[in-house]
């Protein structure tokens, strides 16, 4: 593609952006000293490419998720915000961590009036102590305790019946050795510094340590807020189908969690295009992703799940601004 076609692709995308309506080649040549004729020989191109195409009997054009991708990869103008109001900047407490990450997917959701997610950090990463509490002859309860405070409980069903001061020289091994460390940590560990203890016992904390770390996979917690302003978007609300898909994705929530965790695993602001990624289960939808930590390690990810008909260079920089923010709330609260 030469730069005429890039720049006519640019203006027609966020034209359609900006008033939802197909693109004619007349809207164009008023904006380009190019005659009509011109301007179609040019559209006609990018339809053959693939990157544009006629809804209906129209004669105006929309783009395709294909150049919606080459838009946001290519020809994009980020905006820039210079400048964050204080108010905005005191909206993510770093005084509690779940209430951090529930007002980043609000605020997510009201900068961008579109939905907001957050992947919560796995839980129970690190324990600050256990404590095994005997429930039945083949049941002991475990009580993890996180180093803010947080008690979770598992059931762990055993092979024999332990006795009382078998549980607690076991937990009192666990929190000598093993206090402040994740329970990967512990598992990587464990053989050697078990060598010493009774066999049975070893079993009780290898099940425990199976039980936490089990906890700390499966264990995560997807924030949502603002699902309802979806319904004021038209090519959305309008299709009563794709608003029940729409929905039923935010029900299950399972691609949501596969789409938040592999972004984890990339650097900076991520745009995946329904129709274009395999991880945008609906075509017409788009979400802008970027991972978020603790003092330098990335705990989580969040994003804002809108239209692929959204206004790109506005909402980048609010989920990057936004996941900037959740990272200092949260490492200010670990300080």
């Amino acid at each position: 593609m030469d730069d005429r076609a890039n720049a006519l692709l640019k203006a027609l995308i966020e034209k359609y952006i900006a008033d939802g309506q197909p693109v004619g080649s007349r809207t164009l040549s008023k904006m380009f000293d190019l005659s009509p004729a011109t301007i179609r020989n040019v559209m006609a191109d990018l339809e053959d490419l693939g990157l544009i195409h006629s809804p209906h009997t129209s004669a105006g054009r929309i783009p395709t998720p294909k150049g919606y991708r080459l838009f946001a990869d290519r020809l994009l103008a980020v905006q820039r915000f210079h400048s964050l109001p204080s108010q905005i900047r005191q909206t993510l407490p770093a005084a509690e961590p779940g209430r951090a990450v529930t007002a980043a997917a609000t605020l997510l959701s009201n900068l961008s009036q579109f939905a907001g997610v957050v992947l919560a950090p796995k839980r129970a990463q690190v324990f600050r102590q256990i404590e095994f509490i005997r429930l039945s002859e083949k049941r002991v309860l475990l009580i993890i305790v996180t180093p803010d405070g947080d008690v979770q409980n598992r059931i762990l069903f055993v092979a024999r019946d332990y006795l009382e001061q078998e549980l607690i020289e076991a937990s009192n091994f666990f929190n000598q050795h093993f206090a402040g460390m994740s329970f990967e940590q512990v598992k990587i560990t464990i053989a050697d510094e078990l060598s010493s203890l009774q066999a049975d016992i070893s079993r009780l904390m290898q099940a425990a340590v199976e039980a936490g770390t089990a906890a700390a996979d499966t264990d995560e917690s997807l924030v949502i807020s603002g699902e309802s302003k979806l319904l004021d978007i038209s090519e959305i609300a309008s299709d009563m189908d794709r608003l029940r898909r729409m929905f039923a994705l935010f029900e299950k929530k399972t691609d949501l969690l596969q789409l938040l965790d592999v972004s984890s695993r990339a650097q900076g602001v991520q745009i995946y295009i329904g129709g274009d990624s395999q991880l945008v289960p609906m075509d017409d939808v788009s979400v802008i992703t970027a991972p978020y930590g603790v003092d330098g390690t990335i705990v989580g990810t969040l994003g804002v799940i809108g239209p692929s008909r959204m206004a790109y260079e506005r909402v980048i920089p609010i989920v990057d601004i936004t996941a900037r923010l959740l990272s200092n709330a949260l490492s200010h609260n670990q300080s």
